[in-house]
């Protein structure tokens, strides 16, 4: 099975918020997911990144592989740099 973190909507019309889950590639996008990573809230100023580094990683490692506006959050919030250093150390 493909894994893929990425963003699944949610909120109003208009008012949108995401959530960020591991989710069969195969699976729409605000279908079947695995387990929820982590929230983004685009509308706060500054936008609100909160991610659960521990099973952000744990997926990383297991071989999800992120989308491209996922992977732009997971290098803000520093889950990005700690997966690529675990990795080229080990």
């Amino acid at each position: 099975m493909a894994v893929r973190l990425r963003l699944m909507r949610m909120g109003k019309k208009k008012q949108p918020t995401y959530r960020i889950v591991a989710a069969d590639a195969r699976s729409p996008r605000d279908g079947r997911f695995l387990e929820i990573v982590g929230t983004y809230d685009p509308r706060q100023e500054p936008s609100l990144i909160r991610i659960d580094q521990e099973r952000a990683l744990h997926w990383l490692r297991h071989g999800a592989q992120p989308t491209e506006r996922v992977e732009k959050l997971l290098r803000i919030s520093g889950a990005w740099d700690e997966f690529q250093s675990s990795k080229a150390g080990g």
